[in-house]
């Protein structure tokens, strides 16, 4: 249950966070799925943190992101589409995904009930993946 709060998976992942939360992410990743105060800060660590050539979700979502060139001509605009591509690159380059329209319906669902707008650009489907 906790591992569905962020796509943290591999050594590349459980590596980094582990060592920037004080656990031994190779040894031990499973600490993530068995520990909801690891799970949370873990989630929080996946969001906040850019890891290159990916800029984190966070700058993606606030503004601070900037553009390089490749992001340009891979066509990685800012959205929610950029920050399905940070998570989930694997999900980009896909036409009428049930699984990405899905996610998008909620994403605009919790837009409506904060009363905030979703933005452009909400799929990835012309992105290229990281």
């Amino acid at each position: 249950m906790h591992n569905k709060l962020v796509s943290v998976i591999r050594n590349y992942n459980y590596g980094p966070a582990g060592k920037a939360l004080g656990f031994d992410g190779l040894a031990n990743p499973r600490v993530v799925a068995n520990d909801s105060i690891v799970a949370f800060k873990t989630a929080l660590w996946f969001c906040m943190t850019e890891q290159k050539p990916k800029p984190s979700s966070h700058d993606v979502m606030t503004g601070r992101y900037v553009p390089t060139e490749d992001d340009m001509a891979a066509n990685r605009t800012v959205g929610y589409g950029l920050v399905t591509n940070i998570i989930n690159g694997g999900e980009c380059g896909r036409s009428n995904d049930g699984k990405v329209n899905g996610r998008i319906g909620y994403f605009k669902r919790y837009a409506e009930l904060f009363n905030v707008d979703p933005g452009p650009n909400l799929d990835c489907e012309n992105q290229k993946s990281f």
